[in-house]
């Protein structure tokens, strides 16, 4: 039998195909162009990776995101399983509380680190009372992990929380019964239970906290990171090309961890009711 095409259903695509293009593809294709502007052409991409300086930048900005990411998971993990099976006054004011820095944008996030461990910051002034010497770590690289911590806790425990509501409660009452310590019921049944979740949530903290610009931006004195260093090269070098060339290798990077997320946590069925 001959399928007919519905001829309103290609109406309602045009508009989408508009706006990707408008949106996406163009500005893209754009992209790509401008990095092969300038005198090396695409082998600018080449150099980009085998440049000291940006191959550098490269792996710091990778192994603090999957530092981030890895902590993040931790941290929201156990709070977020916690959260969705117990009951106690006063929960919905910590989930709100937790859930709160979502409205806040990246610059805010970097002016509340400086404010907590920054200069004038409050650990700082505690430190210098107790130990006779003022802790500053805002501008390093500790106060960026910090603060991309601060900005992804949030947006992790939402979806883990979720994942844990699925779970079925029952797994795990008989995997007791049957003489399963908590390590074990945690490790057999709530981690393979929550792998989607954690893929799928990691992969977005992992790509945010390769591309976070404004939380950088607010804190960076000494930190090479490529947001920085792109925005660096557009900006106060004029060197377009370039910033051109490490956006693109920036966003495949981020493309290619959401890709094989999306593809992984697709094949993986978590155990819930």
């Amino acid at each position: 039998m001959h399928r007919h095409r519905n001829p309103h259903l290609l109406f309602l695509f045009v508009p989408s195909l508009a706006v990707f293009a408008a949106f996406f593809l163009i500005p893209l294709t754009r992209l790509a162009l401008t990095s092969a502007s300038g005198p090396s052409g695409f082998n600018l991409y080449l150099l980009s990776l085998t440049h000291p300086r940006y191959l550098l930048t490269l792996v710091n900005t990778i192994v603090l995101s999957i530092v981030v990411t890895l902590v993040t998971l931790i941290i929201s993990g156990f709070t977020g399983v916690f959260l969705t099976r117990n009951q106690f006054p006063g929960k919905s004011l910590i989930v709100s509380l937790l859930t709160f820095p979502l409205a806040f944008p990246g610059v805010v996030v970097g002016f509340m680190i400086i404010l907590l461990v920054g200069r004038q910051g409050l650990i700082g002034d505690v430190s210098r009372f107790m130990i006779g010497q003022k802790m500053v770590l805002a501008y390093s690289i500790t106060g960026l992990f910090l603060g991309y911590l601060y900005f992804s806790i949030p947006r992790v425990i939402i979806t883990l929380m979720a994942a844990a509501e699925k779970i079925d409660p029952s797994l795990e009452e008989a995997a007791r019964s049957l003489g399963a310590s908590p390590f074990l019921v945690i490790k057999d049944i709530l981690v393979p239970a929550l792998i989607p979740g954690l893929i799928s949530s990691g992969a977005i903290c992992f790509a945010t906290s390769m591309g976070a610009f404004g939380t950088a931006f607010t804190l960076a004195t000494d930190i090479d990171v490529l947001p920085i260093v792109i925005y660096t090269e557009f900006t106060l070098l004029a060197n377009i090309p370039l910033a051109a060339a490490l956006s693109i290798i920036l966003g495949v990077i981020t493309w290619v961890a959401l890709s094989v997320a999306r593809t992984i946590s697709g094949t993986t069925v978590a155990a819930s009711g």
